[in-house]
């Protein structure tokens, strides 16, 4: 699916894991791909601007004028050694950018925004973080719609749930995985979305003239966590769940769903579909670096 943006998008962190399937997905020539190094060979090609946003300022600001919306994947993650100030910090940069552009930003959120709350959970909840990045994004959304009506810069959060083969139980089975147990016999039930799914959706909100100030990323329909796991064929073991632990986190999608509804559908999660667009993605995304 190769797309063409009437206004094309500068993508910050193009060269993580979903800035990769974006660009498998959409097409090199479909955006400017921002990365602080060169990409692998698997991510060759056209549309690479190498520099770092927070050094380079200019460098940003120049890349922002050449595109007409900028979409926000850069930041720090956790376990991977990068600042979580730095969601802070390069949704500022891009929002200053934009500014000076005089076009929108799309950030890329997470709902770890939400903490530990259960049930179905809508973007118009009060956040309650209970984990550092969660903690970051909520502040990075804070600042930034604080920023951008200061600066008269649309800006959109994208609370992006679990997204499959990057999240921590495909993405980080390793032989011996254990998963928490509840009394029910159920393991953990969370909202998920397929990379390619991802990516069209994305896609979709990229090419909408206006989008709301935040809309939460996900397929309708939590997905358990060791339904996933034997799709996949991958072996686990079992223990009690902590009293801490949360048995289901259901992102409402109803907002997402009724935005998209003129243009596409958005389907159920379905687990054999996402290891699909899993095994489709794999061989194109597997060697860039983080940018």
């Amino acid at each position: 699916m190769f797309v063409t943006f009437l206004l094309t998008p500068l993508v910050l962190g193009a060269s993580g894991r979903i800035g990769r399937s974006l660009r498998h997905r959409w097409g090199p020539d479909a955006a400017l791909w921002q990365a602080r190094r060169a990409p692998g060979r698997a991510q060759e090609g056209p549309g690479w601007q190498i520099f770092d946003p927070l050094a380079d300022p200019a460098a940003l600001a120049a890349a922002a004028r050449q595109s007409g919306q900028i979409l926000c994947l850069a930041g720090g993650v956790p376990g991977r050694g990068g600042d979580l100030g730095d969601n802070l910090r390069l949704a500022e940069a891009a929002i200053h950018a934009a500014a000076e552009a005089g076009i929108r930003v799309i950030l890329a959120s997470s709902a770890a925004v939400y903490g530990a709350r259960g049930g179905a959970l809508h973007e118009d909840l009060t956040l309650t973080p209970t984990h550092p990045y969660g903690q970051a994004k909520a502040d990075m959304e804070a600042q930034a719609a604080r920023l951008g009506a200061e600066l008269g810069v649309s800006v959109c959060a994208l609370r992006i749930g679990n997204v499959a083969g990057f999240d921590a139980v495909l993405g980080g089975w390793r032989p011996g995985f254990r998963l928490d147990q509840f009394p029910d016999g159920r393991s953990p039930r969370r909202s998920y979305i397929g990379p390619a799914t991802l990516a069209d959706v994305i896609a979709a909100l990229l090419a909408a003239p206006r989008l709301p100030e935040v809309l939460n990323i996900a397929q309708p329909g939590p997905v358990e966590m060791a339904v996933l796991l034997r799709a996949a064929g991958r072996d686990y073991a079992t223990v009690p769940a902590p009293e801490t632990a949360i048995a289901e986190v259901e992102l409402d999608v109803a907002r997402l769903a009724a935005f998209l509804a003129p243009h596409q559908p958005l389907p159920v999660a379905d687990p054999t579909e996402m290891l699909a667009e899993i095994a489709m993605l794999e061989p194109h995304i597997k060697d860039g670096s983080h940018g």
